[in-house]
């Protein structure tokens, strides 16, 4: 049986990296992915996915309103896919987390998602929280607070360096934007 996981962390954990590996991984086998990022986040180029440590590569994009399902029985129909990997999984809608639940059931296509879990105010993601509902295998990728214990939060950051409390759930952005805290030092808003 096809299984959905989701492998979620706090932000410069190496999500992304550990994607690209599992990818290689498969590919080295002759196998054929299908790797797929949120269109709206280009951080490493549109429909690319990019790692900090400089690992990347091309991906199809997905936006709200898409069908995931649709489009990778599509693909299937035209070279078979061995797995599906999507990062920045927290931005799927919860409907295209049950569409790729339905690859893994009616395909038979196991899918790999990779995202953080909660967003700068320790809210769930909306994708986030349908994968924590719906998948099968659930992973932390640990990454660690500046005191040295394990992050599991974020926290948003001005152009100042302060910590920003308010604002919209999703601002695209790196190292220069978002940094993980443990939950102790989040809620202390305590930076190091």
């Amino acid at each position: 049986m096809a299984k959905l996981y989701f492998n979620y962390s706090s932000m410069n954990a190496g999500k992304s990296t550990v994607l690209l590996q599992a990818a290689y991984n498969y590919e080295e086998r002759g196998m054929n992915t299908l790797l797929m990022i949120a269109a709206f986040d280009d951080r490493g180029g549109q429909g690319r996915i990019a790692s900090r440590i400089g690992l990347a590569a091309e991906a199809d994009i997905f936006s709200s309103g898409d069908n995931l399902f649709e489009h990778v029985r599509e693909k299937h129909g035209k070279a078979p896919i061995d797995a599906v990997f999507v990062d920045e999984a927290q931005f799927l809608t919860e409907e295209q987390v049950w569409q790729l639940a339905k690859v893994c059931d009616e395909l038979r296509i196991p899918v790999m998602c990779f995202g953080l879990r909660t967003d700068f105010q320790g809210k769930l993601f909306p994708g986030s929280a349908a994968l924590l509902a719906l998948a099968d295998n659930l992973k932390e990728i640990k990454t660690i607070c500046w005191c040295g214990r394990k992050a599991t939060m974020v926290a948003r950051l001005d152009g100042e360096g302060r910590i920003v409390e308010e604002g919209d759930q999703v601002v695209i952005g790196g190292n220069e934007r978002y940094v993980p805290l443990c939950r102790s030092h989040w809620a202390e808003r305590k930076l190091g």
